[in-house]
Formats: C-alpha cells, structure tokens, sequence
C-alpha cells in the first residue's frame, strides 16, 4: 500500500512528531523516568534542523565515500602515465583479452568482487558498531557549535550571537551556493550542445557525431575499442600538457550564467 500510495513528506513528519510524543510521554512515566530530550535524541526528531558539527560530519563521510573512487582515479591516472610500466603493460595485456573475449567481462567484475569480499573478510567488524565522536566531529567543535545545536527554534539567544551565527551561515551557504552554480553550468553546457545557443558548436557536434556514426557502423565494434583503449593509455611521450580538444571544445560552451543578475 505504501508504494501504491505513498505518504508524502509532510504527514511523514507529522507522523514521525506523534510516534515521539507517544514515546516520550510513556517513557517519562517509566521508572527510573526518561527525559523528553534523550528520546528526541534517539529518534533523530531535529534531524532537519541545521547543524554545523552535522554538516561538517556528512561531508566527511561524503568524502570517505569518494576516498575509493579517487584511489581508483589516481590509480588509473598511474596506469595511463606509465609511473609502473609492468602494471601498465598487465593492464594493456588483460584489455586486450577482455576485448578479444567480451563474453569474460562480467565473469572478471563478478569475480573481483569476490576476491575482494573474501580479502575484507580478515578486516571485518569483531564489535558491534558504536558511537564515534570522530565520525561525529565531536572531538574539534566549537563551543560555539554546540551551543548553536543545542539552541530553542526559534532562537533564544542574545542578539549579537545570532548575528555571527548569520554570518558563519552565509559564508558556509556562499561555498555551497559556489559549487551549486558549477554544477548548474556544467549541465547547461551539456545541454547546450543540440539546443543551437552556438550554432558552430552545435554544428560541429552533429557533423562529428554523424562521421561517428558511420564509422562506427562500418567497424568492428572490438577495433574500436581497441584503439580508444590504446588511445587513453598511451605513453606520456605521446601526450600534451595543454587540455585536450573535447574538454577545450566543452569548456566554451555556453552557459546561462551571462543571464543571471
């Protein structure tokens, strides 16, 4: 039924405000009684009020998320720059191989995966999970921070506090507010691409993409990606300091950042 017809958001807060407050006032009359401000704790009730320590938290996990991406890029980047010639030419002999036998591709994931599942089972948890005041960046807050967190909504505090509280948050907002807008160009010149905003660029594109197309038709799809393959890990000998023709090509296209007031 939830997935036929699911809650919106806003009962599912509601929702969420009348199952503490059944909690809480059945807790408060257990015996030693539990205070309102421990189970709004555990149920996470303010968890969509802002936090600086919270924030900071989840970006670092973010970060830790994309730690294993970012080996795996300046892992390949290592590969593609010959820094150890003998895994660059393993690496050259087994593409070859899965270009050869494409039907090995998915059997090679599936079995890396478990060779990695099995190597990380030495590693694995022997407690239960706990609290971590280093995950939680409880160990480097300010003061100030917690004061803020812990802070009545609206405000109860002093006038001159909440000012530099304002202006700590529009200077954590400007960064956001900065990525935010990258983001938006780069789709925008994603975009911009079929929508005729340069016509020589668009022109280029779809003249480039129909020699491509035809290309592609009359070759073998394996020569392909045997030569985009070597293409990319080639030797450094054979490459340019200056960016390359489509992140040039990219670069100037346009964005509607020019509109914005």
């Amino acid at each position: 039924m939830h997935y036929v017809q699911p809650i919106s958001v806003r009962h599912i807060d509601w929702l969420r405000h009348q199952a503490m407050q059944i909690v809480a006032a059945k807790l408060s009359r257990a015996e030693p009684p539990l205070r309102r401000e421990i189970v709004e704790y555990m149920l996470d009730v303010d968890y969509h009020m802002w936090s600086l320590r919270r924030s900071k938290a989840n970006f670092f996990r973010i970060m830790s998320l994309l730690s294993g991406i970012s080996y795996v890029c300046r892992w390949f980047d290592g590969i593609c720059y010959w820094k150890n010639p003998l895994t660059t030419i393993l690496v050259h002999v087994l593409f070859l191989i899965l270009v050869c036998y494409p039907e090995l591709i998915l059997p090679t994931i599936f079995l890396y995966l478990f060779v990695i599942g099995l190597w990380n089972y030495r590693f694995r948890p022997r407690v239960p999970p706990h609290m971590d005041a280093r995950l939680s960046q409880a160990e480097n807050t300010h003061p100030d921070e917690l004061d803020e967190e812990f802070d009545t909504f609206p405000t109860s505090r002093p006038t001159d506090i909440v000012r530099m509280r304002y202006d700590r948050l529009r200077s954590v907002a400007g960064r956001v507010q900065t990525v935010i807008g990258d983001l938006a160009t780069q789709g925008e010149r994603a975009l911009s691409i079929l929508s005729w905003r340069d016509p020589r660029a668009t022109a280029i594109f779809i003249i480039f993409s129909l020699i491509w197309a035809v290309f592609l038709y009359v070759t073998p799809f394996q020569v392909v990606a045997v030569l985009i393959g070597l293409y990319i890990l080639r030797h450094p000998r054979f490459r340019s300091k200056m960016p390359s023709v489509p992140v040039n090509f990219f670069k100037r296209l346009p964005a509607r950042t020019d509109s914005l007031l």
